[in-house]
């Protein structure tokens, strides 16, 4: 593997925006999760997890509500008081309508996706019809005093229940009148009568209405006769949200102590016909809120102002161990958030509204394996870059000489030529972009920092010559010669210039204007060109094969990769839950390949054999130990790193010397607001 000399970073301030808001579409097992800041992301459960899109947030923008309607169709809802719907092709919101009641608390669809109902701060419930290309208002239900805080549907599309603050409503569809008026408090004494809040709440085909309300209960109503059936307090904090399973048979809830319950509908006696609901599981996986909870046929999912999405999967349901058996806590983006100019020794950070430019430190010792060396400069925050207006940045990439920095907004891209001199450093404008470069999904420096490669929609890339002393001119646009409606997402290019590998939406990997990569079935993570062989490598998000090496001059894949493919991979290395999201390679070493993801860092030799299920994977420790021999007898391609996690980016800047970034979890939580306090045994 080699000894290398490690800049380890931890200045990337990142803090992720925490989870409002979740919906499942169980037909294609994608998830659908909105962020505090607006942002709109889509994990492919399929594809192993995967973050397949993500549509960055917006300041005045916010989703406090997410649903699936029409199939394929993604509608959300917030404070703004419109009703907008994604356009998941081209990463932005295609139209907004105005929901005429003021800010949308609540948003739900039926079970036929045909019709969306909004609840709005107005106290009004309103319905629209979910036509092709949009939605048109069809009606207003009864209005009451006090805002719509959430609402559920019944299975059969007649009644939608309403929660609001001390009371339950149902409405019936048809006539629009209130049905049945439900006091939730009720049986409290009037002397402790305090504001209950219905903070989430779900209507069964059975006619019980399930609700979680400010005062931690969690309560079974009989919505016909208005009757109270049972009651659970499951936290002395509020419970704010809830999801009942498909079969109606169990329901998980999430409380603002960051602990989820999960309840189960079970007979009284074994045998018997009577059921009732009972606690069976609680689960403590956030520190904060959990604002949103999520119940899909095998897992329990929840999301929390901590940012982590969890997954829980029920292990009942689970028939062997597999992908779907893991526990799994998503807090970073499978994106690229950091750009390296590897000869100036410089690192990018994109954050949701500027940028941070900062050189590495730098040290004149050496030392041992492991140990830490003293640094005779300091890394140094060379300048903060603001983007203008209410828009965050989609993308965002620093040149390998680092005289330029691009970025890119939903409406704007930026271009500037840094100077530096000395220690002193100055950034200009470049005026004259070309607007058709809009909309930028993905941004690529050319090695030799003379050309910006721009991702762009119905997968285009458009070329960009960078002129000195502060110019840009564009060249000619890449278009795929089928012809595809989906956004290029990730970017490749060659060393000598010659190759561009760009990968759309539809998970197509191709070069552009030469081939097409075969079509796998599974998303694109990472992908990179080898500069002395300008072989294609393709990291998958299913971990089944790998890494693909695909050679660009026959057009076919690489006898190494097509090897790979025969035997598999080790067990261990397909039972990772993470992507691989960044690929670099060796400038010195051709059969040297560095891979990352959140929790490991890892040198792949080509030139060595692959292990087989027996041989022990994370061997670096036990390596050392050994005599020469028996070193070279137990040696394998894959040299595994997890010193350094989680892990946002690593690059090698030369043969010798290795750049990582780390966020740790206990910084993140260092930045949240304090949590709802709990009282700990013993203090």
């Amino acid at each position: 593997m080699g000894e290398f000399e490690v800049h380890r970073v931890r200045f990337f301030g990142l803090v992720p925006a925490g989870v409002r808001c979740m919906a499942y579409q169980h037909r294609g097992c994608r998830l659908a999760l909105a962020r505090t800041d607006g942002a709109v992301e889509v994990y492919n459960f399929a594809a192993n997890y995967f973050m397949e899109k993500a549509i960055p947030g917006h300041q005045t923008r916010s989703v406090e509500a997410l649903c699936w309607a029409a199939g394929e169709r993604l509608f959300g809802a917030g404070l703004c008081g419109d009703i907008t719907e994604y356009d998941l092709e081209r990463l932005h919101p295609a139209y907004a309508v105005d929901g005429f009641g003021g800010p949308i608390w609540s948003m739900a669809a039926n079970n036929d996706g045909t019709q969306l109902a909004i609840g709005c701060e107005d106290g009004s419930v309103k319905l629209f019809q979910v036509v092709p290309g949009g939605v048109q208002f069809e009606k207003n239900l009864d209005r009451q005093k006090g805002r719509v805080l959430c609402l559920s549907w019944h299975p059969s599309g007649t009644h939608l229940a309403a929660g609001s603050i001390n009371f339950i409503r149902v409405l019936d569809v048809r006539s629009g009148r209130t049905a049945q008026r439900i006091m939730v408090n009720y049986h409290v004494p009037k002397s402790k009568k305090r504001e209950c809040v219905v903070w989430s709440i779900a209507f069964l085909s059975s006619g019980t209405i399930i609700s979680s309300d400010s005062f931690g209960r969690v309560q079974f109503w009989d919505w016909e006769r208005g009757t109270l059936q049972d009651s659970h307090t499951v936290s002395t904090s509020a419970a704010l949200s809830l999801a009942v399973s498909e079969e109606e048979d169990s329901i998980v809830v999430g409380t603002s102590a960051g602990a989820t319950y999960q309840f189960q509908l079970l007979p009284v006696k074994t045998g018997g016909q009577e059921k009732r609901w009972v606690k069976t599981k609680p689960f403590q996986h956030h520190t904060h809120d959990v604002r949103a909870v999520v119940h899909t046929p095998t897992a329990l999912i929840s999301g929390g102002l901590d940012a982590q999405l969890v997954i829980r999967p029920l292990m009942e349901k689970v028939q062997k161990k597999s992908y779907d058996a893991v526990l799994r806590k998503f807090t970073l983006p499978h994106r690229r958030l950091v750009s390296c100019a590897r000869k100036a020794r410089l690192l990018l950070f994109q954050f949701s509204q500027h940028l941070e430019l900062w050189r590495l430190g730098s040290t004149n010792k050496t030392g041992k394996d492991g140990e830490v060396l003293p640094l005779s400069r300091m890394p140094e925050h060379l300048l903060q870059l603001k983007s203008k207006g209410p828009e965050h940045i989609y993308c965002s990439c620093v040149s390998p000489c680092g005289s330029w920095i691009a970025y890119s907004t939903a409406s704007r891209f930026h271009l500037y030529r840094v100077q530096h001199e000395g220690d002193n450093i100055s950034i200009k404008k470049v005026p004259g972009v070309p607007k058709l470069l809009l909309p930028a999904y993905q941004l690529q420096c050319a090695s030799d920092s003379g050309r910006l490669f721009i991702a762009s929609d119905r997968g285009s890339v458009h070329v960009v010559q960078l002129l000195e002393p502060g110019g840009c001119k564009h060249l000619h646009t890449l278009r795929p010669p089928a012809g595809t409606r989906e956004a290029v997402y990730l970017l490749a290019s060659s060393a000598d210039g010659n190759w561009l590998a760009a990968v759309s939406g539809d998970w197509e990997a191709g070069l552009c204007h030469h081939c097409t990569v075969p079509t796998y079935s599974c998303a694109v993570t990472a992908l990179a060109i080898h500069p002395a062989t300008n072989n294609l490598f393709i990291s998958y998000s299913d971990q089944q094969v790998g890494l693909f090496e695909f050679s660009i001059p026959e057009k076919q894949y690489t006898a190494w990769s097509r090897s790979v493919q025969n035997s598999g991979l080790h067990r261990l290395w397909l039972e990772r839950d993470s992507p691989i999201t960044h690929i670099a390679f060796n400038p010195k070493n051709t059969s040297q390949i560095l891979l990352h993801d959140v929790y490991m860092l890892c040198v792949l030799d080509k030139s060595l054999p692959l292990p087989d299920n027996n041989a022990l994977l994370v061997n670096q420790s036990t390596l050392k130990q050994l005599s020469e021999p028996a070193r070279h007898r137990q040696l394998h391609a894959f040299k595994i790193c997890k010193k350094f996690q989680p892990l946002l980016f690593a690059d090698l800047l030369d043969e010798r010397c290795l750049v990582t970034v780390e966020r740790p979890a206990a910084d993140i939580n260092a930045e949240l607001p304090p949590p709802v306090q709990q009282k700990k045994f013993g203090t």
